[in-house]
């Protein structure tokens, strides 16, 4: 399943992460922000499960989460969406995954991996702002699928045709959440017009 959004208040704020003279900090808060609208969308099919509590006036039964949530950020702008999904699901988990792309082969090469052990029959959520050729996030969600999570979802801000269609050729099995799909891949395998190096804006290393 492929959801790209179509909301007023996303739009806004990614025209905002756009902006060549956007700083780190706005940046930030509107990766923050986005992350957490695009949230309800990605969340709304989790199973829930009856407990009963008491409220200052009667008992009654409420509902939570039935599985736990792990958030796993591609290294390392996928870190800038996890405070934001934190805030809204704090009991969530977070795993990490490092990749780097190989100069002989052009192919993705993991140098770190470290998931929670609850990650097997959770919830894992899969966060890069960039979708762009699609290698990176690929690997990633191969290396999700051998801890045997309950379900895949991944999740960015901008994509590329080309790199949505390497994961929809790769996994079929998984959710797919996109803030924009943008026009293309330009002949440095940047997104257009996407919005620059995600990680470098973020964090003010450029």
């Amino acid at each position: 399943m492929v959801k790209v959004f179509n909301h007023p208040l996303i739009k806004d704020k990614l025209t905002r992460m756009r902006k060549i003279e956007t700083q780190s900090t706005k940046f930030r808060d509107n990766l923050n922000e986005i992350s957490q609208l695009m949230a309800y969308e990605v969340t709304k099919n989790f199973e829930m499960i009856d407990i009963e509590i008491e409220t200052p006036v009667a008992k009654t039964v409420g509902q939570k989460l039935k599985d736990k949530v792990v958030l796993i950020p591609i290294l390392r702008a996928g870190l800038g969406m996890v405070d934001g999904l934190k805030q809204l699901i704090p009991t969530a988990s977070i795993g990490h995954i490092g990749l780097y792309r190989d100069e002989s082969t052009a192919l993705p090469k993991q140098y770190y991996c470290k998931m929670p052990d609850c990650l097997k029959d959770s919830n894992a959520i899969i966060l890069d702002p960039m979708l762009a050729t699609g290698g990176s996030a690929s690997e990633a969600i191969k290396i999700v699928k051998s801890f045997n999570p309950k379900s895949i979802s991944f999740m960015c801000l901008v994509a590329a045709p080309e790199g949505l269609n390497k994961i929809l050729k790769d996994h079929k099995d998984i959710n797919i959440y996109i803030a924009s799909l943008d026009e293309k891949l330009n002949d440095k395998c940047y997104i257009v017009p996407g919005l620059g190096d995600a990680g470098d804006r973020l964090f003010g290393t450029k």
